[in-house]
């Protein structure tokens, strides 16, 4: 019977992992490990398995996307779901799609989940478990990792490997560890009478529950206005206080400020009607509770001066100095809204998962290519990742994690499996149009703007040009090692920008004048529109540190700006295509225009050197295929003269002839008449 175990056993770990016995303990090899089964780890997962790579991803709870199932509180999701964008391209409308993450599935697309603009949390927990069941991603639920540490061996590919524990005491290895965990541990300031506040993750929602009552609340982020929004109207007031002033994101543009749909209290306290928002450091305040339960604001030095036998009636509160003082009034609750932090705890300390500095202390430090400073081998996808562009882009929401996730793929497969970066390459003459086409459709670029940059490399003598999508840009210097490709001949990088004094809490952007039309003053766009830097040479990691404050890239040899549009539609011909194609044609010395077959025939008699489209084309006779409807259409444009079928094809009757007149006319050349028209090639020079 116990072999029987055994059997069982080993065939079961042989169908999760390869089984390894190391010092005694058995370990459940797979070659990547993803913690944490949400929108970015489900993201990860969908990419490997497309890529047919050994992975397995750990879930703590029964189902995916377990903080969803419990937040936002109020169930009000604030990632726009728009319906309907006048366009049927795919790419194009993901850029007003902020929930649904990437997949080959169009059932997997989150309109088909609801068609609320600001959708409703448990769409997005069904969405998520959809997304892992119909594409089977190899999810491992009810699995929690307490314990992350690392056992050196150079035969590994990051010369050590990744030991996992799990809540059974379940021990796992892994080559290659992405954290896709989150940030959910709560963020808590204690100071004295700290235990008196309410957590957000607690609280109640009833606003039955507030009726008549005065609130007080600490934090100034999305979750305090909203629990505010959701009691605004039973309340006898609330006041709300933090550190900064408050920051809405129609000004900072960025998306995880202060969104509209959460800020009436603004309105209240702005038209007088007894709200109000408060700036002070939380770290000073002390809260005191009376004998009828009533919460007192006081400052903790006044606590820490008075005597301490002396009763809670003898505690100096700052109104007794300052009969003004604004939150003199008690208040029946108070409730802490301060945000989320990343769970360090189960890392060991062999991991040197640090965390960042400033206001990005809530995140783990890694470098702009989403690996650990600490650790090779080690990615933290998803919001825990947001230290990259916090507060500048939307590295931390699904909109725009869904595509560095995808780029830390393509970064692995460059490195562990000789992929190298997914590329096209194109004759020079199809550079405007390959720019353009990417700027008015692709939605990485869009919405990880700033951070994610497409990167043309010019081949030798920039007659073609190898075409790299979503790029980051933090690593530009390390292109070639983490992409597999060569840019020996200069490249260009494509990027899209808001203007470089238009963003941020201070900032009046409803001014007169606030927008740019002008081709000549793109330079000085406000709104998101498409930049391009042209480098002579792929730029060092000492001009990259160097790089201008608030430049994503360093000075380049040149820049263009193509100026922003009011519907983001940058095809017009004269404002944004013609600009675009004579600045690549000055950085590239050549003509990137198009030409007849006549006016190549005429350039190759009057230059030394041919455009390259006639080289590429005219001159290697691959120029359009002779039909019925391109000789009719000629002959009504009068570049040819009328001419029967009976002049080339004798006297037989059609039916002697074996396939279609145009198949004929393919087969046959076309007599053309002498080429008077050439006088007027002139006109298109």
């Amino acid at each position: 019977m116990a072999s029987v175990v055994c059997g069982m056993l080993l065939g079961l770990a042989l169908y999760t992992g390869s089984l390894r016995v190391v010092s005694g303990a058995a370990f459940l090899y797979h070659d990547y490990c993803i913690i944490g089964a949400g929108p970015s780890g489900l993201q990860a997962a969908y990419f490997l398995q497309q890529a047919g790579r050994d992975y397995v991803v750990f879930e703590r709870s029964h189902a995916p996307g377990s903080f969803f199932a419990l937040y936002p509180r109020h169930r009000k999701l604030i990632s726009i779901n728009k319906q309907y964008t006048g366009k049927s391209n795919s790419e194009f409308n993901l850029r007003h799609d902020w929930n649904s993450l990437l997949s080959h599935d169009r059932r997997l697309l989150f309109r088909r989940y609801s068609r609320d603009f600001f959708p409703d949390a448990d769409a997005m927990v069904r969405y998520l478990e959809d997304f892992a069941a119909l594409l089977k991603l190899r999810v491992q639920y009810n699995t929690a990792i307490v314990h992350v540490t690392l056992e050196r061996n150079a035969q590994a590919w990051n010369g050590h490997y990744f030991l996992l524990t799990d809540q059974d005491r379940q021990n796992y290895k892994c080559s290659s560890l992405l954290v896709a965990t989150g940030t959910w541990v709560p963020n808590v300031v204690n100071f004295p009478g700290s235990e008196y506040v309410e957590g957000y993750e607690t609280v109640s929602i009833s606003p039955e529950d507030f009726a008549g009552q005065t609130v007080l609340i600490l934090g100034r982020g999305n979750s305090a206005f909203e629990t505010a929004e959701n009691i605004l109207g039973v309340t006898n007031f609330i006041h709300m206080v933090s550190r900064s002033r408050v920051r809405l994101s129609w000004a900072t543009h960025y998306v995880g400020d202060l969104r509209a749909i959460n800020n009436g209290l603004l309105d209240t306290y702005q038209l007088k009607s007894l709200d109000g928002l408060l700036e002070g450091d939380l770290e000073d305040l002390a809260i005191i509770k009376d004998k009828k339960g009533k919460l007192h604001i006081t400052l903790r030095f006044y606590l820490e001066n008075r005597n301490t036998s002396a009763g809670i009636d003898s505690i100096t509160l700052p109104q007794d100095e300052l009969d003004n003082f604004a939150t003199r009034a008690p208040y029946d609750r108070v409730i802490r809204c301060l945000g989320w932090k990343f769970d360090f705890s189960i890392y060991n300390r062999s991991l040197r998962m640090m965390p960042g500095k400033g206001n990005k202390k809530k995140y783990p430090q890694i470098k702009p290519s989403y690996e650990s400073r600490g650790t090779r081998g080690l990615f933290v996808l998803g919001t825990a990742s947001h230290s990259v562009d916090f507060r500048k882009s939307a590295g931390g929401f699904i909109h725009g994690f869904r595509y560095t996730t995808r780029a830390v793929h393509r970064l692995l497969e460059n490195r562990h499996h000789g992929v190298p970066w997914p590329s096209t390459v194109y004759p020079i003459t199809q550079l405007t149009n390959s720019i353009i086409k990417r700027v008015n459709e692709a939605s990485g670029l869009y919405q990880m703007f700033s951070v994610l940059a497409d990167i043309i490399l010019l081949r030798e003598n920039a007659t073609a040009f190898e075409y790299l999508e979503e790029y980051p840009v933090g690593v530009l210097a390390e292109l070639e090692t983490q992409t597999g490709r060569k840019a020996p001949n200069g490249l260009f990088v494509v990027i899209m920008e808001y203007g470089r004094n238009f963003s941020g809490a201070d900032k009046d952007v409803f001014y007169y004048n606030r927008a740019v039309g002008e081709a000549q003053h793109a330079w000085q766009s406000n709104f998101l529109h498409p930049v391009i830097y042209y480098y002579k040479r792929l730029p060092t990691e000492r001009e990259m540190r160097l790089r201008p404050p608030d430049w994503p890239l360093p000075r380049p040899d040149a820049v263009h700006h193509i100026v922003e549009d009011f519907l983001t539609d940058w095809t017009a011909p004269n404002a944004h295509i013609l600009p675009l194609r004579r600045f690549l044609e000055n950085c590239l010395s050549t003509d990137l225009r198009n030409f007849f077959a006549e006016s190549c025939f005429l350039f190759a008699f009057t230059r030394q050197k041919l455009p390259p489209f006639c080289r590429q084309g005219y001159v290697r006779m691959q120029g359009l295929v002779g039909s019925e409807g391109l000789r009719r259409h000629a002959v009504d444009a009068g570049l040819l003269e009328d001419y029967t079928p009976t002049d080339f094809l004798g006297d037989s009757p059609p039916d002697s002839h074996e396939g279609s007149q145009d198949q004929l006319l393919r087969d046959h050349a076309i007599p053309v008449r002498p080429l008077q028209h050439l006088v007027n090639t002139k006109d298109e020079l």
